[in-house]
């Protein structure tokens, strides 16, 4: 049973934006105002948003020539081989429930500077349940309350930056001296975690009215986040000093409650979880439907290809991500280490787009005849930019925290080991089912007429 196509660009833009904008990337943007000198952060930033616009036209690229719900999993496999490609798409998509443990642990430290009388596990498992039955009722009413949610985020954080821009008064020659390059190179590898997941929208292809839609939405997405991002993390440092935003899980509420009292306090905590549920809702529809596409493919156990009649969504898929993000978010919760999860975040995505560039210089030369609705302008110069400049980003993150380096090596070397082991096995279950399947007899019904 096919998916059902009915995305529009504005929720493909919703949808690339929100599973960005998390609560918890208001902790990597304070972390990258703490590199630099002054209040230089949005140099990093859109210097971030820049190299990720790179990536993006790689992306775009290959969703146009090969527009699937697989994503990166299709692209990596055509272009290298498929034990490489479902290695790298599974650790990815571990990553990504990583970075929803570390956004339910920065919203629980949120929550408490308000709502002290409720638990903190509380909001997570409501918030879960709540994005969960939406995405099994269907896409188009995940997709617009992605829409509402999202925008609106959008529009209140610009709003709340502008307003603290009126208030503050500082220098305007901070703003223009980032200090030392080390620093630069330091803040712009920890800014790409500001926008990681923006790409994985690429699994939408099978439900967007033109597969065009999700490279117009990625670029829209990646330039709207950069300004935003931009505009509020010199709004938190021009307002409350640095040395108390990067020292704290929620530097977010005390800016708000600095420059608005109590009511910036209620409406920071209102944005809060409207973030964590763009996150928790974004990555519900684009990593289920990663899980939905792989098990497809018999790479996972079947039970998670199965489609409802009624809905037309991956439900099996969707409740297995439930099931394992809010493992991971009350492990999270537990031990409070989300930092770690941040630049191993960071690291991955940019190993992503170290391989999406060189997949496209790789497709290039093996199918230079295959349809491309998309092409990245400049030749050679975009794809081999873009996976040069990320494999640095790669090394800057793991010089600047060592765990997250181990981490990295460990989970890789586990999902090879699955790929390796387990893969081939699931496989030639597949194969044995299909030939007894064929075997076995058919029986004929008898002939009403013949009784």
């Amino acid at each position: 049973m096919s998916l059902k196509r009915v995305l529009t660009l504005r929720t493909v833009v919703a949808t690339s934006a929100g599973l960005t904008l998390a609560t918890s990337t208001f902790v990597a943007a304070v972390q990258v105002a703490g590199f630099l000198a002054g209040n230089a952060a949005w140099v990093a930033i859109l210097v971030s948003g820049c190299l990720c616009l790179l990536a993006a036209l790689c992306f775009s690229e290959l969703n146009g020539q090969l527009p699937s719900a697989a994503g990166i999993r299709l692209y990596f496999g055509r272009a290298f081989n498929d034990q490489l490609a479902l290695t790298v798409s599974i650790l990815y998509m571990v990553v990504v429930m990583g970075v929803v443990g570390a956004e339910s642990y920065v919203l629980a430290r949120c929550l408490s500077h308000c709502l002290p009388f409720f638990p903190p596990l509380f909001w997570i498992i409501l918030m879960f349940i709540t994005v969960t039955a939406l995405n099994i009722r269907g896409v188009k009413i995940a997709g617009n309350f992605q829409d509402v949610i999202t925008y609106g985020l959008i529009g209140s954080l610009v709003a709340l930056s502008l307003l603290a821009f009126q208030r503050a008064d500082f220098p305007a020659a901070s703003l223009f001296h980032p200090g030392g390059a080390a620093g630069l190179i330091q803040a712009v590898a920890v800014g790409i975690f500001l926008f990681v997941g923006f790409e994985w929208v690429t699994p939408l292809a099978e439900e967007v009215t033109d597969s065009r839609l999700v490279s117009r939405g990625m670029l829209i997405a990646v330039g709207v986040l950069s300004v935003t991002y931009a505009l509020f993390t010199v709004a938190m440092t021009v307002s409350v000093p640095r040395e108390i935003l990067v020292n704290t899980p929620v530097p977010q509420v005390i800016f708000a409650q600095s420059i608005l009292g109590r009511p910036g306090l209620v409406w920071i905590v209102v944005l809060s979880i409207a973030a964590s549920i763009t996150t928790f809702n974004a990555g519900l529809i684009s990593v289920s439907r990663f899980v939905y596409a792989t098990a497809r493919e018999h790479a996972l156990p079947a039970v998670f290809s199965k489609v409802s009649v009624r809905y037309y969504t991956p439900w099996a898929a969707i409740l297995a991500v439930f099931t394992v993000g809010l493992g991971v978010s009350i492990a999270v919760l537990a031990t409070g280490k989300y930092l770690v999860l941040v630049n191993l975040a960071a690291a991955m995505e940019s190993v992503v787009y170290v391989l999406a560039g060189l997949a496209v210089l790789r497709l290039r030369k093996k199918d230079p005849a295959a349809k491309r609705p998309f092409v990245a302008p400049g030749g050679l110069l975009v794809p081999l930019a873009t996976a040069f400049v990320f494999a640095v980003l790669v090394l800057a993150v793991f010089v600047t925290d060592r765990w997250a380096g181990f981490l990295f090596a460990a989970a890789l070397l586990v999902c090879w080991w699955y790929v390796r082991r387990v893969v081939p096995v699931l496989k030639q279950k597949y194969r044995e089912r299909r030939k007894a399947a064929r075997r076995r007899p058919v029986v004929e019904k008898p002939d009403p007429g013949c009784l």
